[in-house]
């Protein structure tokens, strides 16, 4: 079967014998000085590398290039996304599943993980609960189940989240992370008004995702594999890929990673909007142990490094899977998003799960309380974004890319971080974090070049001290 970046059809666009091929170039070049050093040079252009190219630089084995891969990822962090780092939670509605995963507690002969679904009032209640702590952005997670968690629930649980306001809490931006499903389907999701669709390839190898997911629907890996299409096709312009590092060799993973997104650009004209680096942690029956593919944190950090210089337009998101050291790193080589005061428990906001009861899909390896980690960025030197105000202002699809690849973006991602941190140490904040984060604003105020926007922007900070809320440009 031959490579087709433009083709519909997964085998084509994610070709094996490419991918193969891929890493055997990378392999014979990764000690090719003149040849490495030239792909830097044109990364220098912030126009992004092709998949190939991305693997010679992850498999350069020479010290002193390597340390222009890490600073040059800085740099284009720093170029397009400044300090501003967006906060997000995961809510998990359901871990109710038919599939039969074997790298995730939520596969169905578990009969240790407690079941457990929200009902609407539930649901209520953890948004109250996430609203409290500050939070704006929310990414919703199911188990794969049509009986117990049909698009109807997930539709019913968008509607009900969006209407909650709570004091001066509000959740302005529900992304979705659910299984692989229809058109249709997507265009429901649109309608319903989501942010990003979400949804991880897990490992780009065929046979070894067979072998992963040996029942439930989620063995058919054509029909996982081109989910992103049919969701643009859906009218959501806005996707979200990722695989689970560590479930297969990392150099076939990252290759097809970044293959997926070449497809993304060329096949529908806009590339993903985020990709997620999880790696594969402990969870209930799940032994780390058991999979042999495990990353080191040398080479989780390289490919972090390496996917913001392919890919220097991209969101990249960490999650408390990592610690906080790992996520400190992390957050410097390229990431934009990070989680805070999450938990991966079904119901864990509102009570704290004891462990015999345990609903969780993984581990949290960063326990730290949201205000906690927004003091911690703000000691660091960065921004904490709660801002939403691109998908709400239309701003997604291409015509977000089109802005970021400007420039232009600046010009409403610097006043809105800080008008969004604003409303965080208002309402939310402790009195340290306050602190922090009053003297993060009054520096980084001068760095919005408009002196127009900088103005208004002032002004709406005035005004949030007043009571008013919900300023965005």
């Amino acid at each position: 079967m031959l490579y087709d970046v433009k083709s519909l059809k997964a085998e084509e666009f994610i070709n094996d014998e490419e991918i193969k091929e891929t890493i055997k170039y990378a392999e014979e070049n990764k000690s090719n000085f003149e040849l490495i050093k030239s792909i830097l040079k044109k990364a220098e252009d912030l126009k992004g590398l092709s998949h190939r190219e991305a693997l010679v630089l992850l498999e350069c084995d020479i010290s002193e290039l390597n340390d222009k891969i890490f600073k040059l990822a800085k740099e284009i962090k720093q170029k397009f996304y400044g300090n501003r780092i967006v906060m997000f939670a995961p809510l998990y509605l359901s871990n109710y599943c038919v599939n039969g995963c074997t790298y995730c507690p939520y596969h169905a002969k578990n009969k240790t993980i407690r079941r457990k679904k929200l009902s609407q009032d539930e649901i209520r209640k953890e948004v109250i609960a996430l609203q409290d702590m500050g939070h704006k952005r929310l990414a919703l997670e199911t188990g794969e189940d049509p009986v117990n968690n049909p698009i109807e629930y997930v539709l019913e649980s968008i509607k009900t989240i969006y209407s909650i306001k709570h004091k001066n809490g509000a959740i302005r931006r529900v992304n979705v992370n659910i299984a692989a499903t229809t058109v249709e389907n997507y265009r429901k999701l649109k309608e319903a008004g989501i942010g990003t669709y979400i949804l991880f390839q897990e490992t780009y190898n065929k046979e070894n995702y067979e072998n992963l997911h040996p029942t439930g629907p989620k063995h058919n890996y054509a029909y996982h594999t081109e989910a992103m299409d049919r969701a643009m096709d859906g009218g959501i312009d806005d996707v979200g890929i990722g695989v689970l590092f560590g479930l297969n060799m990392y150099k076939y993973d990252f290759t097809g990673l970044l293959m997926h997104a070449e497809h993304l650009e060329a096949a529908k004209g806009v590339g993903p909007h985020t990709i997620s680096v999880p790696r594969i942690r402990p969870a209930d029956d799940i032994d780390v142990s058991n999979f042999s593919n495990a990353i080191s944190d040398f080479i989780f950090e390289k490919i972090i490094a390496v996917l913001r210089i392919a890919v220097p337009y991209t969101g990249m998101i960490i999650s408390t899977r990592e610690s906080k050291a790992m996520r400190e790193r992390a957050l410097s080589l390229g990431v934009s998003q990070i989680s805070g005061g999450s938990r991966t428990s079904v119901g864990g906001y509102v009570e704290e799960e004891k462990e015999e009861d345990n609903s969780s899909q993984f581990e949290v390896s960063d326990t730290r309380t949201l205000d906690q980690v927004v003091g911690w960025l703000l000691e660091l030197g960065y921004i904490p974004s709660f801002c939403t105000a691109c998908y709400r202002e239309g701003r997604t699809g291409d015509r977000f890319m089109s802005l970021v690849k400007s420039g232009q973006i600046a010009n409403c991602c610097q006043p809105n971080a800080l008008m969004t941190l604003k409303e965080y140490l208002e309402d939310y904040a402790s009195e340290n974090t306050k602190k922090l984060g009053e003297e993060v604003i009054k520096s980084e105020i001068d760095n919005i070049s408009s002196d127009k926007v900088r103005e208004i922007a002032l002004k709406h900070i005035e005004e949030m001290e007043n009571g008013d809320r919900d300023f965005r440009f």
